[in-house]
């Protein structure tokens, strides 16, 4: 049996990916806000987001292994969360039209009790077709994109929109779930 896992995320991906994945998980949803310092990568950006979320819920959970994630998306020298609003969610669509990009995810986990603490930070890289105007914002009414990094669905991907993939594709979901399995072994 899996362990038992106190998700710190809404994430009705992470959540998914975890119990088809065989976890035990509790959802318990951190209210942080996200930072971005300009002086760290945006790897070290989505670790530090997901400690946050983790040292939010942890300690009303000391007993219980605590997950948190942060996931962004990176194409040149720009970092893309979720988007703003709908016209956001087009120009990062147009932004990623035809181009690699990275995606980036921080994972965090710990376990207050007996002062266990994992962390890692996965990168995938994905390749998008071109996308017309038309089929941008077709896209956009299929999903939503309001509530994922670069306006996108890697799980819901009807359209075709993405090309390929480099490394972990749950990762671009939202958790990189084998890389989570070997750190979570220790737990």
């Amino acid at each position: 049996m899996a362990a038992h896992i106190v998700l710190a995320s809404a994430s009705p991906r992470r959540l998914r990916l975890l119990r088809e994945h065989g976890y035990d998980v509790d959802v318990s949803p951190a209210h942080v806000e996200e930072l971005y310092p300009k002086h760290l990568t945006v790897g070290e950006i989505t670790l530090l987001n997901a400690k946050r979320k983790a040292d939010a819920i942890a300690p009303s959970r000391p007993d219980s292994t605590v997950l948190a994630a942060d996931t962004l998306v990176a194409v040149d020298d720009r970092i893309l969360g979720k988007p703003r609003d709908l016209d956001d969610a087009v120009e990062m669509l147009r932004l990623l039209s035809g181009r690699a990009h990275e995606v980036f995810s921080g994972v965090w986990i710990t376990h207050a009790a007996r002062a266990q603490t994992r962390c890692f930070i996965e990168v995938s890289r994905v390749c998008f077709r071109e996308l017309t105007s038309s089929e941008i914002r077709r896209y956009i009414m299929l999903i939503n994109p309001l509530d994922k990094a670069g306006a996108y669905a890697a799980q819901d991907d009807e359209m075709g929109v993405i090309e390929s993939i480099e490394g972990s594709r749950t990762n671009v979901i939202g958790l990189p779930m084998e890389s989570l399995a070997d750190a979570l072994r220790v737990f």
